[in-house]
């Protein structure tokens, strides 16, 4: 059975290290649905291409997030969940180790939950267990616009329906879809591949994009064959500056270190670091907000401190600031999102 999966901070940016079967399919689906020319554009840019996608296993984060927005921008709202749902497990080579060692499907989402570094994440995640179902929200710290977080989000459920449905065997349904998005013509004419690709019922309007499951669905058995392979893991990239940041970041809390101080730390001039963050799609002051936005909310969902404390513990003088940077975070001030998710 899923265990209880509570809070993941797993959103990954910029040059952290990216599963690369996730960009040579999205690349493959480009090709088929636009036409070679697209795929021609989105490679020069990303400094990337399919010969030497066949031979890695990691890209970074920001390549397969710019070729995500250029299937968006050059088609229609429906094409990521579209894109999810063309998905084989045959090519998720660097999966394929793991998923073979699972009993059920629970395992395997588990696993997905748990292992972004290797399935590959644009967004932190909330697991509860209610009733006979089990709910994934997504919660956008990273502040992408609404219709972005949305094209990923039914990119997303709708690869987890279509491999799960290889893995058992099983024309497999999801049971709720809440899309925090107005509900339009235009967007719920998009929606109808998603709603008869997953069966679920869909909602409008909603405070968060979620999706939920029923948990007998997750007791079936992995029925899929794989092929004997031994595989060696490669190795990722050469570390990652944004990791590396973020891991002094979490280190200095509840002190925050400077540009400058972070640079020297770092053995470099501010505007060198400043220069390599931009570079891979980042800001010192995103990564700043991305530990203190996961820091609070982590505390917040405890429940067992007031939002005072909390505060101070954070390094804030004042605490109208702090609910004020959380709202900006979040959408919401730490108090409202507390009840939002208090069952978690």
């Amino acid at each position: 059975m899923f265990k209880q999966g509570g809070y993941n901070a797993n959103l990954m940016v910029g040059d952290q290290c990216y599963p690369a079967f996730e960009l040579r399919n999205l690349l493959l689906f480009i090709q088929h649905e636009l036409g070679d020319k697209l795929v021609q554009t989105v490679c020069q840019q990303i400094g990337v291409g399919m010969v030497e996608l066949a031979a890695s296993q990691f890209v970074y984060v920001w390549q397969v997030d710019f070729a995500l927005e250029a299937l968006r921008l050059n088609s229609t709202h429906d094409m990521g969940a579209r894109l999810g749902a063309s998905y084989q497990v045959e090519s998720l080579d660097l999966l394929l180790p793991y998923l073979g060692q699972f009993d059920s499907l629970g395992d395997c989402l588990q696993f997905v939950v748990k292992n972004p570094q290797l399935v590959g994440s644009f967004t932190d995640s909330l697991v509860r267990v209610e009733d006979d179902k089990i709910w994934i929200r997504w919660l956008n710290t990273g502040k992408s616009n609404t219709e972005k977080y949305s094209f990923q989000f039914q990119h997303s459920i709708c690869s987890l329906v279509g491999l799960a449905r290889e893995l058992a065997d099983r024309h497999i349904m999801v049971s709720d879809i809440h899309l925090a998005e107005t509900c339009d013509q235009s967007v719920t004419g998009n929606s109808y591949f998603l709603s008869e690709f997953t069966g679920a019922n869909i909602c409008y309007q909603q405070s968060y994009f979620e999706w939920s499951i029923k948990l007998e669905w997750l007791t079936l058995p992995i029925t899929y064959i794989f092929e004997p392979k031994v595989d060696h893991l490669q190795t990722p990239h050469s570390p990652s500056l944004i990791e590396t940041v973020l891991q002094q970041l979490r280190q200095s809390m509840p002190a925050m270190l400077t540009l400058q101080g972070m640079a020297e730390k770092m053995h470099m001039s501010d505007r060198s670091l400043r220069r390599k963050l931009a570079s891979a799609g980042s800001s010192y002051q995103k990564l700043v907000d991305q530990v203190r936005c996961q820091m609070a909310i982590k505390m917040i969902l405890s429940d067992k401190m007031h939002v005072e404390d909390i505060a101070e513990l954070m390094g804030y003088s004042d605490v109208s600031h702090f609910r004020q940077s959380f709202k900006h975070w979040l959408g919401h001030p730490p108090g409202y999102f507390l009840r939002l998710n208090q069952s978690e």
